[in-house]
């Protein structure tokens, strides 16, 4: 039971593990009091909680609330801490908690917005909030560099003026250090704590550590007691006062410490369910010391995915999309080669001033060392050791030194060493290795070189996988998901099996999702793009139809994803879709980018978008999906099914217990028009418009049976009613059909009380014949249908008939036991 907490808002007698949660995105255009306005709503889906996006203040107009700018307030542009407070009341009058999204890594490099930054950067290293930052003051002459100038500093000299204590330039503002405001402003400039630049030279010049490549956002000290204290101590008391249940920690693989901050965190809440944002590359497990109910969810949307995803079809798509595009390997054409080539650019260009700190951190190291063996390493040697462990690794980081020897292994130092010419060179691979390792000692500087290795790594990582190897091997974009694994994306059904059985006996309480502010494309869009490893070869043919049409794309690989984006989202309007895509090339990096933009080749982006894929060639992929269309509803829907019934806390991100159906961010980020009144059953959500384009809310399809609603509804409904089936003592059992078509039927039982079947590969099922007299094994008793009152099923189901009408089925044990 939840412990009784004092405070003006009641706390619900309820258990403080969720049973399901709703992600809401709060912003100045859906603020706590339009979020209290769904409550009715959102309580009767059947979730426990809302879980909401970072509360506290952030910079104004922000749309996503990571760039916290002052922890000790809740945001005034949501309604602040009266309208959080309203919202807890209105949430709990109706049954409901509150998770939030803290951000523990970073705050906004906005000193005009952040108190405790501008008094850094006018006080200096002696500020007492200098310890909250991670600065290296002794790069950069002792001066913070402020990569904000639009040009070079002496290009742009006039732009800069003093005025008052106060440096101006455009809509930037920085406080001048006392007694310097009537010096000439070349001796101004160089009186500061701080020193603005080109924003070009943050790349190779930056001495304070950022979120991944964002310059705009500067990673915090956490691991200094009173910085934790500083920063989480809003957080901390609306959590006593029972405003707030539980916490989503955003990017703990940031961190110094991970695991000690996690443990601090833990002790100061009392123990409050809380799940981390990290992502678990294929076969790695979660820390099992971390004091945490699990994950957000990210491994679970890896397992459920693969299961719609037909591993011999993959294969042959695989085939097609390469002599499609002809990419080459490290270009697009294998995935490993691709990862390995785009670790190796995001390295030296967008992360080189993090290789930089570290090269340096490196040699101060080996030079002060009492042992012989690290001395003599030149910095050029051992940046090439770093560089080469780095882009070897197969997970975001390791987190202490006593595993880091399974992260950055002995294979992967074997093959580092042959980046060297002269063998005897070749040793920085050892000794950065054995630093990494914690073989030379556990001072400060050591402690501190393992953990900017870690955080290096992690930032790495999430660059050149998440945001760029994905946006450059597409043959399947259902796969370049988060979590994921492009290079091998189907998945086993007893694969699927062991993964759940793992959560439920380590990680009962995980969470688990399937599309998120995160996610490159929802579920829904996801499902539709799984059905091309079902016909690959159809999919070849319209390519070869829609090319024919004389529609040239700027290059192959373009043209591949582009097509495969409009299939998977459906009819929608064009701006989302060049929108999605010139966001898709400039991450990719290949032929334009962010920072290094070609004008020429985005407009031809831009013209091929609008004339192909959006234009009357894209109306044969439009005919395809129709075509398809019973195929991308039975995904939709199994999708659906298993995220909700499967171990863990399944959060629903908002809009879809409907069709939802969105690209990468910020088309997923647009608000959702919930309705006023709830409806008593989903007859109402079934037929309704969504303003923000997705179409019928029930949708998946247009063949008959319950649509997604219904089955959000009712599978949400069973958990709230039978939450021991679910919870931490519940247990999870296949149940495996019998006959000709069993590989089609994925089927689990929880605690004997629920069973869950949903249709696998129903494209491939229906050219091989259909089920054939398969039948499912029901565990003893009688099982009711919830999606269709009134049908029963005992012992061997034939499995025609339990999908008769709907290609998924969620069964309740009723009668006598």
């Amino acid at each position: 039971m939840t412990p009784e907490r004092p405070g003006p808002v009641p706390s619900p007698a309820a258990s403080p593990v969720p049973s399901a949660t709703y992600r809401l995105q709060l912003q100045p255009d859906f603020r706590f009091e339009a979020a209290a306005a769904a409550v009715p709503y959102l309580a009767s889906l059947g979730v426990s909680h809302l879980h909401l996006s970072p509360v506290l203040e952030a910079v104004p107009g922000s749309r996503h609330g990571y760039d916290v700018v002052d922890h000790a307030r809740v945001r005034a542009e949501l309604g602040g801490e009266e309208g959080l407070r309203a919202l807890a009341r209105t949430a709990r009058e109706h049954g409901l908690g509150l998770v939030v999204d803290i951000v523990p890594n970073h705050m906004a490099m906005s000193p005009r917005h952040n108190r405790a930054l501008w008094e850094v950067l006018r006080e200096g290293p002696e500020s007492p909030y200098a310890r909250w930052f991670d600065i290296d003051w002794r790069a950069g002459g002792g001066q913070v560099l402020l990569p904000v100038l639009g040009a070079p500093v002496g290009e742009v000299l006039d732009d800069l003026r003093a005025d008052g204590d106060v440096l101006r330039y455009h809509e930037h503002a920085f406080p001048l250090r006392d007694g310097t405001a009537d010096l000439p402003l070349p001796q101004l400039l160089d009186a500061q704590w701080y020193r603005p630049v080109w924003w070009r030279l943050a790349r190779t010049e930056l001495n304070y550590r950022r979120f991944f490549s964002i310059s705009e956002l500067i990673g915090l000290r956490v691991e200094d007691p009173e910085v934790f204290e500083a920063t989480h101590a809003t957080v901390l008391r609306l959590l006593r006062e029972g405003v707030v249940d539980g916490l989503r920690v955003d990017h703990p693989d940031g961190l110094a410490d991970p695991g000690a901050y996690l443990a601090r965190l833990h002790e100061a809440t009392g123990g409050r369910w809380t799940v981390v944002e990290k992502i678990l590359a294929d076969g790695e497990r979660l820390p099992a010391a971390w004091p945490v109910a699990g994950t957000t969810g990210y491994d679970a949307l890896r397992h459920v995915d693969g299961l719609f995803t037909d591993p011999a079809g993959y294969g042959e798509l695989l085939g097609r999309y390469r002599a499609f595009a002809a990419p080459q390997p490290d270009r697009g054409g294998d995935w490993a080669a691709t990862v390995r080539r785009a670790a190796y650019r995001v390295l030296t260009h967008e992360l080189a001033t993090e290789l930089d700190r570290l090269t340096r951190l490196a040699h101060r190291l080996c030079a002060a060392s009492p042992q012989p063996a690290p001395r003599d390493r030149a910095p050029w040697a051992l940046g090439t050791a770093l560089r080469e462990l780095l882009v070897r690794l197969e997970v975001y980081r390791p987190y202490t030194a006593a595993g880091a020897g399974e992260v950055v292994t002995g294979e992967a130092a074997a093959e580092a060493r042959l980046a060297f010419t002269v063998p005897e060179e070749a040793g920085a691979v050892d000794v950065v290795r054995d630093l990494v390792l914690g073989r030379y000692g556990d001072g400060p500087d050591h402690e501190e070189f393992r953990a900017r290795f870690a955080q290096t790594a992690s930032a790495l990582r999430a660059k050149s996988v998440e945001d760029t190897a994905f946006y450059r091997y597409v043959p399947l974009l259902s796969a370049t998901e988060v979590g994921g694994n492009p290079g091998g994306p189907a998945l086993d059904p007893e694969v699927f099996h062991a993964y759940c059985a793992r959560v439920q006996r380590d990680w009962p309480a995980t969470g688990t999702v399937v599309s998120t502010h995160d996610t490159k494309r929802s579920a829904d869009v996801r499902a539709a793009l799984a059905v091309l490893t079902e016909c690959p070869a159809r999919w070849a043919d319209v390519l070869t139809e829609v090319t024919r049409a004389g529609e040239g794309a700027p290059d192959p690989q373009l043209a591949w994803a582009a097509w495969q984006t409009v299939f998977g989202l459906g009819p929608a309007d064009g701006g989302r879709v060049r929108d999605a895509l010139l966001k898709h090339v400039r991450e990719a990096g290949l032929h334009t980018g962010w920072t290094e933009r070609v004008a020429s080749y985005e407009e031809a982006v831009e013209a091929f978008v609008a004339a192909g894929p959006c234009g009357a060639p894209g109306e044969r992929v439009a005919e395809l999906r129709k075509a398809v269309e019973p195929h991308v509803r039975a995904n939709v829907l199994g999708t659906a099914l298993v995220h909700l019934t499967m171990p863990g806390v399944p959060d629903l991100y908002q809009g879809t217990e409907h069709e939802y159906l969105a690209l990468v961010d910020p088309d997923n980020r647009r608000p959702v028009d919930f309705p006023t009144a709830h409806p008593a059953t989903g007859s109402d959500g079934e037929s309704r418009e969504h303003a923000d384009g997705t179409g019928s809310a029930g949708g998946a399809g247009g063949a008959g049976g319950a649509g997604k609603t219904v089955v959000t509804r009712a599978a949400l409904a069973l958990r709230a009613r039978r939450p021991g089936a679910f919870g931490g003592a519940a247990t999870y059992e296949p149940v495996r059909a019998e006959g000709p078509a069993a590989e089609h039927c994925v089927a689990f039982a929880r605690s004997g009380d629920v069973v869950t079947a949903v249709t696998r590969l129903s494209l491939r099922l229906a050219r091989e014949g259909g089920w054939r007299g398969t039948t499912l094994p029901l565990p003893p008793g009688r099982w009711a249908d919830t999606l269709a009152p009134g049908r029963e099923f005992t012992g061997h189901a034939r499995v025609e008939e339990l999908f008769a009408d709907t290609p998924v089925a969620l069964l309740e044990r009723v009668g006598d036991q």
